[in-house]
């Protein structure tokens, strides 16, 4: 069932947060024209910003993990980035910033906020609220992962991997899982944003709140956010 907003709802939340957002709905990152996913227009996004950022070899010498965290949100702007260059797609035949074996593109990315529990539609590139509750508390066992503005949880969906070894589901879905919080952690260090990858997770609580299926997996989560101090 389609949500129904009104015209001048619509506007002012655009006006205001250059964004909407609709309980049981969609969150568009930002565009100059927006539309609901599943309708006949698709949302019609800006490029990502893929000029400004410092240099490989000086991105992987700042490369880190950290800890702490400030509360600040981050902009959609920069939300909009961040999940681009986690597993955006980058090609015209849909191919995606990280490798996946035979591009089964088995990795679902849902971002915890305060807002809710999105997940990233890289073919809008747009964020489905599909769990309206914080659950960043629930995204690992240390305490610190509940402080980060943006914790985002790698599910790898078995579903999308074929007839293959549930050992070899297993592999390729911590692979994959890997190679996209790495391309996390080089955005961080280009935007000066603080991260870490996390595998200390309570997977069956956190699966059970995300309402998950089955057949998938949590793999990963990793805090994004304005480093403290």
């Amino acid at each position: 069932m389609k949500t129904k907003i009104n015209r001048r709802q619509f506007l002012k939340a655009t006006a205001t947060t250059g964004s909407a957002m609709v309980a049981g709905g969609i969150f568009f990152l930002p565009s100059p024209r927006l539309s609901f996913i599943g309708e006949a227009r698709a949302s019609d996004l800006p490029k990502p910003n893929v000029e400004d950022g410092k240099a490989l070899m000086r991105l992987l010498k700042e490369r880190r993990s950290h800890r702490e965290y400030r509360p600040d949100k981050l902009p959609s702007e920069m939300i909009s980035n961040l999940l681009w260059a986690a597993f955006g797609i980058n090609r015209p035949d849909g191919k995606r910033t990280a490798p996946t074996a035979r591009n089964r593109q088995d990795i679902d990315i849902y971002l915890c906020s305060a807002e809710g529990t999105f997940l990233y539609d890289a073919k809008a590139h747009a964020l489905r609220l599909v769990i309206p509750e914080d659950l960043r508390a629930l995204t690992g066992t240390q305490p610190f992962v509940k402080d980060a503005p943006v914790n985002l949880v790698y599910v790898a969906d078995l579903s999308k991997m074929g007839n293959i070894s549930e050992d070899d589901k297993k592999f390729f879905g911590g692979a994959h899982a890997g190679l996209i919080s790495q391309n996390v952690y080089l955005f961080c260090a280009s935007e000066g944003l603080a991260t870490v990858v996390r595998a200390s997770i309570d997977r069956g609580a956190l699966a059970k709140a995300m309402k998950l299926r089955s057949d998938q997996k949590i793999v990963l989560a990793q805090c994004v956010g304005y480093p403290k101090g």
